[in-house]
């Protein structure tokens, strides 16, 4: 067992990071096996806009969960790829609508059945009697509640003489 399997809980977030590291190299061949080039960082954007075509960056970004400048970043490279375009707002001229591309939409098309395989793999390896995503949506439930941050100050407190 390595040094950051050994530190448990303190080491929850490299853990995840790992995790989520290994997952995204392993998307990116289950794509290429496909024949299909695309970048697993890309999904939030994608699959949103697949599922809501027109949203402002703003409403993207919500809706992903990222931070504004990490959303414009990734909207960059997309729209760089083609796979993105962009208007301005006819009711405010400051907004800037984002909607898949014809080029995003043929690729969606091809990627839903890849998304099958990947859901039928995840799935295996989640299955476990401690599931995953139940745990991640558990966890992200008592978060909203009251962040790490928060509870962590809170309990230093309590702690103090």
């Amino acid at each position: 067992m390595n040094a950051i399997d050994q530190a448990g809980l303190l080491a929850i977030s490299t853990r995840l990071q790992r995790l989520s590291d290994q997952l995204r190299k392993d998307g990116l061949l289950i794509y290429k096996q496909y024949g299909i080039a695309f970048e697993p960082k890309w999904f939030p954007v994608i699959y949103t806009l697949h599922i809501k075509p027109v949203l402002s960056v703003v409403e993207l970004a919500a809706e992903i969960g990222y931070a504004h400048p990490s959303t414009i970043s990734l909207l960059k490279e997309l729209e760089k790829e083609k796979l993105i375009q962009s208007k301005k707002d006819k009711g405010d001229e400051r907004k800037r609508l984002i909607q898949l591309s014809p080029k995003g939409e043929e690729l969606v098309e091809k990627m839903q059945a890849v998304w099958s395989v990947m859901v039928a793999a995840i799935t295996e390896l989640t299955n476990t009697t401690n599931n995953l995503m139940r745990a991640i949506e558990e966890v992200e439930t008592q978060m909203q509640q009251q962040g790490f941050y928060q509870r962590a100050l809170t309990l230093a407190k309590n702690c103090q003489p």
